[in-house]
């Protein structure tokens, strides 16, 4: 039976896309069957794990709307043991679409049924706001991991989040849920940095990854050549990372 975790978090730029292709990589490389779904109009996890946006004909889009079924949107990538359902700009328009149909929030999760038991993990990368997108995500969800960058404005919104998460969990979906919070973006020789994973591990202890992704030249670099960072450069500090922190997932889940 798949595991399928929404990586979310209503703020921009906290590493959602870059913990959703590499993280998938990882448990890859892990010798895990993984399918990663572009949830995103940018289409940033598409582009950084090397598919021509342009050429998406069938993606997240015609899913929801229930048009092409799951396997027919399925597109096999680069990355060992690790297949895409990718977004394209048009994904953005789902959301009015949505709007009068019945049971919008769970599109998703119907489309998913299919195939589910095909992979050990299906990792969901959501859209940077609360919205139906991320609803429908949520709801066809087994767990959910919120990336929490390690700076001032890190806490802000996060109780917003937990909300959305309580309600999704009261209403469509009482299985959803916290995989974990990982911290992203740290950098051991900011105060700032350290306060933040203090305050973070505090207040949630056991709910906080004890991997934390490390600020990494090399894993902004990667998307940029279509690439994860298991393909870009393995040796590197943000490849271990994502390793440990896959390791820690299938841990978690064995």
């Amino acid at each position: 039976m798949g595991k399928i975790i929404a990586i979310a978090n209503q703020k921009g730029g906290v590493g959602k896309t870059t913990t959703s292709i590499n993280l998938a990589a990882s448990l890859g490389v892990l010798e895990k069957k993984v399918l990663l779904i572009d949830a995103d109009p940018q289409a940033n996890a598409t582009s950084g794990i090397g598919i021509d946006v342009e050429t998406v004909e069938v993606g997240t889009y015609q899913l929801l709307e229930h048009s092409n079924s799951a396997r027919e949107a399925i597109v096999k990538t680069e990355t060992p043991n690790l297949d895409i359902i990718p977004a394209h700009i048009d994904l953005v328009a789902i959301e009015i679409e949505l709007v009068d149909k019945d049971a919008r929030e769970y599109m998703l999760k119907k489309a998913l049924e299919d195939i589910k038991n095909d992979y050990d993990f299906i990792l969901i990368d959501c859209a940077p706001s609360l919205g139906l997108l991320t609803l429908n995500a949520l709801t066809a969800a087994d767990a959910v991991i919120i990336p929490i960058q390690c700076e001032y404005f890190a806490l802000e919104g996060l109780g917003k989040l937990l909300n959305t998460i309580k309600s999704v969990q009261k209403i469509h979906n009482p299985e959803l849920d916290i995989e974990g919070l990982l911290l992203t973006m740290y950098d051991s020789r900011l105060r700032l940095s350290n306060q933040v994973v203090e305050e973070v591990q505090k207040h949630f202890n056991n709910m906080v990854f004890q991997t934390i992704i490390q600020r990494n030249v090399r894993l902004s670099e990667a998307p940029s050549y279509g690439e994860s960072i298991i393909n870009y450069d393995a040796s590197s500090k943000g490849a271990t990372n994502y390793l440990s922190l896959a390791k820690e997932i299938i841990n978690k889940n064995s």
